[in-house]
Formats: structure tokens, sequence, C-alpha cells
């Protein structure tokens, strides 16, 4: 079974009515980046970070994935698929798609700020100071934040370099590391970038397809399942 690695960002939750950061001129949900996504701002202000994440883990609660995630999940009926994603929401998972790698955390997931591997999912949406782990330590946001490094980028390598074909959906292939995934495709794997403001790539030659994943992605999945892009591209 050939294999299929898609990699998605901001662009593919937005059409479920998660807002991007970058849409706003650097303002997430109206707060500076700065201020929510950084290891600084939980050093300087923690009550606002966890207050922003829990305001964000209920929104997710309140959304449901969108045609773009179900055309993925129909995807793997007929293919090896593995979704590696920005996002750190679970639409992926919620929609039904069974192998998704999270580069940037999960937000319905917190975890011990003394030991990074200790995990948590928390029954309610709500993580408030004086919550703490079964170590005692304080919990924080299962989120890697600007600045931080991003521990699952070594596998997400490992998964790209398998790919028979890439397809990159929502995202504008500018937020590294992971932007450079896909210097990892196989020369030979033909790559398609999904996005309403998708650019011309120099590193890569690269199909583009403007438009949204829920307007795009059905019809690109009903295309690859009949054959007729991965006999005309692979």
């Amino acid at each position: 079974m050939r294999k299929i690695v898609v990699f998605t960002g901001a662009g593919m939750s937005a059409e479920s009515g998660i807002k991007t950061f970058r849409d706003s001129d650097g303002l997430w949900e109206n707060h500076p980046v700065e201020d929510v996504a950084t290891p600084q701002a939980w050093a300087r202000n923690p009550r606002l970070v966890l207050d922003f994440y829990n305001a964000r883990r209920k929104q997710m609660r309140e959304v449901e994935p969108n045609k773009g995630h179900a055309a993925l999940v129909e995807l793997e009926k007929c293919f090896n698929v593995q979704i590696i994603t920005q996002n750190v929401d679970n639409l992926h998972e919620r929609a039904g798609s069974s192998s998704v790698l999270h580069l940037h955390g999960e937000l319905d997931k917190v975890r011990s700020t003394r030991n990074p591997k200790l995990i948590f999912t928390p029954e309610h949406w709500e993580i408030k100071l004086g919550d703490v782990g079964e170590d005692g330590a304080q919990l924080r946001p299962h989120i890697v934040w600007f600045g931080e490094q991003v521990p699952m980028f070594d596998v997400a390598i490992d998964i790209t370099q398998t790919a028979d074909i890439m397809i990159v959906v929502g995202t504008s292939l500018v937020v590294y590391p992971a932007a450079s995934l896909i210097e990892y495709v196989p020369a030979n794997a033909p790559i398609f970038l999904i996005d309403p403001k998708a650019e011309p790539q120099s590193r890569r030659n690269i199909e583009i397809i403007r438009g949204t994943a829920a307007e795009e992605l059905p019809e690109f999945v009903k295309k690859l399942i009949s054959n007729e892009i991965t006999s005309k591209n692979a």
C-alpha cells in the first residue's frame, strides 16, 4: 500500500472555526503571541497563559471537524496515511484519522512543569494555578511554545522520508523548523500544496492548488483514490 504523508497547518483548523494568529497581525485571539505562547510569558504571567489556553481548550470542544478532515479519513481506505500536523487541536483524531503526529503539542493535554514526560489528559477544559500533577508540580499546557525545542521533529523527518506522495494543507510553509520537512521528501515523490495563499516554492517542484482544505481536499482525495493523480504524477 502506498504511503501518503499529509502535513497540515493552521488553515486546516481555521475552517472549523479555530482562529489563527498569522492572519491578524500577529495577534492570537486578541493577544500578542509573545504574551501567551513563550516560556517568558509563562514565567512572567502564568495565570494569563493558563487562562488563554483554557479558552482555546474550551473552544476546541465546541467546534467540529470539517470536510477536509473527513476527506483524509476517506484517504485511509486506499492508502497508508500518516498525518503530521502543526495544529494543537484534536480535530484530526475526532474525524477518525488513525495516525496523527503533533509537532507542536496537544491542547487537550497538560504536563508537569518539573518533568515534561509526565503528561496528563484533564477531564475538564480548565486548568488553574495550584493544579498539580502526580509529582506535585504545577501543570502547564502540553504545547511547544515559541523558543522551545520541537521534540517530535526527528520523528517527523523519519516519517517524511518514507513518503510516496506528500500533501501539504493549510500552511504557508514559513514556520520553521516544520516548514523544512519538505526537504526530506524523497526526490521521486510528488508534493502537492493546498492553501488559498500558496506561493511557488523554490526548494522543490511543488504542485500548487489554491483553495481551502474543506473546498479542495474532498475532490483531491477522490482523484487520488481513482488514480487520476498518481498515474500522472508519481
